[in-house]
């Protein structure tokens, strides 16, 4: 069965980068769509980045775009999530997460879940 574990979170100052990287276990990412999602203290979670199987489509938050990059590693069974000038809104849990879909399709409706890590933005 999939497991995933995240790794990567901190303490950054606004302003700062930090790079995520989730890695599979008990099976390899070559047939999951992957996505990050996050959340704050008490808040809804929310899908950050998605990418697709082949990583030819990635979608990206709103509130992300521009910042944040989702790139992934399928002979490393790897995918990372790179920040860049983080926010103190950025602030909360971050999730890797998989399901099955189409080799090119960036749709992540995920039924597999890592156990999270922890991204403090504060200075």
């Amino acid at each position: 069965q999939l497991q995933l574990v995240e790794s990567g979170g901190g303490l950054v100052q606004p302003g700062g980068s930090l790079r995520l990287s989730c890695a599979a276990s008990r099976a390899t990412l070559d047939s999951y769509a992957i996505g990050w999602f996050r959340q704050a203290p008490g808040k809804v979670l929310e899908e950050v980045s998605c990418i697709s199987i082949s990583g030819s489509s990635t979608h990206y938050a709103n509130a992300v775009k521009g910042r944040f990059t989702i790139s992934r590693d399928n002979a490393k069974n790897t995918v990372d999530l790179q920040m860049s000038s983080l926010k103190p809104e950025d602030t909360g849990s971050y999730f890797c997460a998989a399901n099955r879909a189409q080799r090119n399709q960036a749709m992540c409706t995920p039924d597999y879940w890592g156990q999270g890590t922890q991204v403090t933005v504060s200075s």
